[in-house]
């Protein structure tokens, strides 16, 4: 029995030791990949940020937008949808163009900010107001008064008379600052 136990007990004969185990992908290039992915990461970041960054708006001169708006309606027959988007653009064009109050204003409102504004002018101001008063009338009376078409096309022509006197106004105001600065 001890001669079996004995055999059992020995130490079998140990093979050659292997070679020394390697580093790994990761323990070689554990800093380069996590340099290389938070620079990935950083540059994705950017890449969104300015993906969705607001753009910056394009300013459209008020006649420019007047005009545009006006021209889209010339073609359209004139019932209360149409003259009510003429109304609209020429106050827009207005409350821009000569720096009236903001805001949503009534047409009578609309007319006394306008002739109380001292850069429009009293001829310009009273065809203006006439001309939103005649498309208010055409807008809420059940039978629209005849005299009042083109609405679209009188719009411009108020336009053009504005920048006009606009422009007078500009060279005024440069004659002004050019005798002052030669004094």
């Amino acid at each position: 029995l001890i001669a079996c136990a004995q055999s059992t007990n020995d130490i079998p004969p140990l093979r050659p030791a292997h070679a020394e185990i390697p580093p790994t992908f990761w323990e070689q290039h554990t800093t380069s990949v996590g340099l290389v992915g938070f620079a990935l990461l950083a540059l994705i970041g950017v890449a969104i940020w300015l993906a969705m960054r607001p753009k910056p708006s394009v300013i459209i001169p008020p006649e420019v937008q007047a005009r545009g708006d006006l021209e889209s309606l010339r073609k359209l027959p004139e019932d209360g949808r149409v003259l009510s988007k003429v109304s609209q653009a020429l106050r827009r064009y207005f409350g821009a163009a000569f720096a009236l109050p903001p805001g949503e204003l009534t047409a009578a409102e609309f007319c006394r900010a306008l002739a109380a504004n001292d850069q429009v002018g009293a001829e310009l101001s009273t065809t203006t107001s006439d001309f939103l008063r005649r498309c208010d009338e055409r807008k809420f009376a059940p039978d629209a008064p005849p005299g009042l078409t083109g609405a679209a096309d009188c719009a411009l022509k108020l336009v053009a008379q504005a920048e006009h006197h606009r422009e007078q106004l500009r060279r005024a105001a440069q004659a002004r600052s050019d005798s002052i600065a030669k004094s």
